[in-house]
């Protein structure tokens, strides 16, 4: 049991708070989630949802409080066009908030944007329904030798030119070709449409001016910045987002922020760039995505709430664990024990040092409040285990320890904590209060020590 202070918290300890007062983040109200699990996420390695998948991972999110779910890209194929078809029907019927913005992803193709057309037909719902991002690229390296043997087809050129064509004529093809095709969305009824720069932190900063201004002349209202390969950095960051913050503002667009984690600074650059006046933080749940995934949306979340004293009103964050727990559901597997906020280990203490400053407070070594984020604390026992962590094991449930005979005693805490060094050894992983509780409901334990 924790002690009650007699000094306020912030007098025992400096608030984060204290250095990140004063920065550029929009009104709480006006940051949105919008979330990629559905979309990105199945872009991890193993990972795969059947229609029926998404759509329970979406009534979740849903219930969590995000603000935009990007379901599905349907030119894949048919099991992808029933899953958005599935999400736009529930939102209709009130099973997915109304208010909850339903996209799904083409290419800068006309089939691609049919394809999501022919969904929303399908669910009974119209084009301007549904929220379309188009992908394009901002990086000469993508829009010559990813894109360009398209982007050459596109304007009536044979491919054997591939090669020869200076980078000029791919910047100047790739613009083209991103403003037909918003146009072409226009036209079938789209009202929301994302125009996405992939690898954009990678790009000439010119340049995704000029192609974010004529993609917003063509209908564009909502421009994506994509950190392709996370290489991002939070100096990057501070380069590229201020120009494309004032430029959206200009133009009454929304911006987008979808940082990848390849070298651990995703959910970082993400709250950097919404600290600069993005609109959008692309996340999904625990980072999931292609390669090593994006920025957790837990994660951002919870920045925003205790780094920086920025709750989103719309966030219901006791959802955060049992919106992991149904994501290992639907996965079939399980997600890495130290995945901050919401992983098996956040809360999870084995540490002697630890486990004797935790019966004071958990302040001394929790940040995050548990109860924040529904989740429990774990003591776990082994290699580093003192006795007074078993022994408030133990004090909590005397109650049933009476009822098999055993006595709760100092000697036994130190007999089980003895106990549990020696197996914690022998073992790969650590001793559960479970499995301490049945040896000390052993009546000869002491002996047999």
């Amino acid at each position: 049991m924790s002690i009650r202070f007699r000094e306020p918290l912030n007098q025992l300890v400096k608030s984060p708070l204290l250095h990140t007062r004063g920065m550029g983040f929009l009104p709480p109200e006006r940051i949105k989630i919008y979330d990629d699990t559905l979309r990105e996420g199945e872009q991890m390695a193993g990972a795969a949802f059947s229609p029926a998948q998404k759509l329970k991972l979406a009534r979740m999110l849903s219930r969590l409080g995000v603000d935009v779910l990007q379901v599905a890209f349907p030119a894949v194929g048919e099991s992808e066009k029933r899953a958005l078809e599935l999400c736009l029907a529930a939102r209709k019927r009130g099973q997915i908030r109304w208010d909850v913005e339903i996209q799904a992803m083409s290419r800068a193709r006309r089939d691609d944007i049919a394809a999501v057309a022919e969904a929303a037909e399908r669910a009974g719902v119209p084009t301007r329904a549904v929220s379309l991002l188009i992908l394009s690229t901002g990086s000469d390296l993508h829009m010559k030798y990813k894109l360009g043997k398209t982007l050459l087809k596109t304007q009536g050129l044979p491919t054997r030119e591939w090669l020869g064509c200076p980078l000029s004529f791919y910047r100047e093809a790739n613009i083209r070709a991103a403003v037909a095709a918003i146009r072409c969305a226009r036209a079938m009824g789209f009202a929301y449409i994302e125009f996405a720069a992939e690898d954009a932190s990678r790009a000439e900063l010119g340049y995704l001016l000029d192609w974010a201004s004529a993609c917003i002349d063509a209908g564009g209202t909502r421009l994506s910045f994509c950190d392709t390969v996370g290489c991002l950095t939070p100096e990057a960051v501070d380069f590229y987002i201020p120009p494309l913050v004032r430029l959206a503002r200009k133009r009454g667009v929304d911006l987008h922020v979808h940082c990848h984690n390849d070298l651990g600074l995703a959910s970082a650059n993400c709250v950097r760039a919404l600290s600069h006046g993005a609109t959008h933080a692309g996340v999904t749940l625990c980072g999931i995505g292609d390669r090593v995934g994006i920025a957790a949306l837990e994660q951002v979340v919870m920045q925003l709430r205790l780094l920086y004293g920025i709750t989103l009103p719309r966030l219901q964050t006791r959802l955060l664990g049992p919106a992991r727990h149904l994501l290992e559901e639907v996965l079939g597997f399980s997600m890495p024990a130290h995945q901050p906020v919401v992983g098996d280990g956040a809360f999870a203490h084995e540490s002697g040092i630890h486990t004797a400053g935790l019966s004071i407070h958990p302040s001394t070594y929790e940040f995050i409040p548990k109860k924040m984020v529904g989740a429990r604390r774990r003591l776990v026992f082994g290699k580093h285990s003192g006795s007074q962590a078993v022994a408030e094991v133990l004090s909590r449930h005397k109650r049933d320890l009476g009822r098999t005979g055993a006595e709760d005693t100092r000697q036994l805490s130190e007999t089980l904590r003895d106990w549990a060094k020696r197996e914690r050894e022998d073992r790969a992983r650590g001793i559960s209060e479970a499995e301490l509780l049945k040896m000390a409901a052993k009546r000869s334990i002491q002996q047999d020590f």
